[in-house]
């Protein structure tokens, strides 16, 4: 299973509509994924811990160095295929890079 985190400024709206389309598109590809949606001022270094990929909805200064790899999944939102499917890919990429 890869969990993934993704991140807004709510962690109501934006966050779970990319956390709906990953999982979706993810799971198409047959990646096992799970990901989980939160307030961007909730991120901590111990709770990114716990997470294989962080996939925000633009790159955040969070003010700790991420050690585990990011995807700007903002253009998912905007739900043009030809802006969200090298999103898809990008990640599709990270997940097989991780060697789980």
């Amino acid at each position: 299973m890869i969990k993934i985190l993704t991140a807004c400024g709510a962690g109501v709206n934006s966050s779970h509509q990319i956390k709906d389309a990953l999982e979706d598109e993810m799971k198409s590809r047959g990646f096992d994924v799970s990901c989980d949606a939160v307030m961007i001022k909730d991120v901590t270094e111990e709770m990114m811990s716990g997470y294989d990929i962080f996939a925000p909805i633009v790159t955040p200064d969070l003010g700790f160095e991420v050690k585990i790899p990011t995807v700007d999944c903002g253009p998912i939102l905007y739900r043009i295929p030809v802006m969200a499917q090298p999103v898809y890919d990008k990640m599709a990429e990270t997940i097989k890079s991780l060697n789980k």
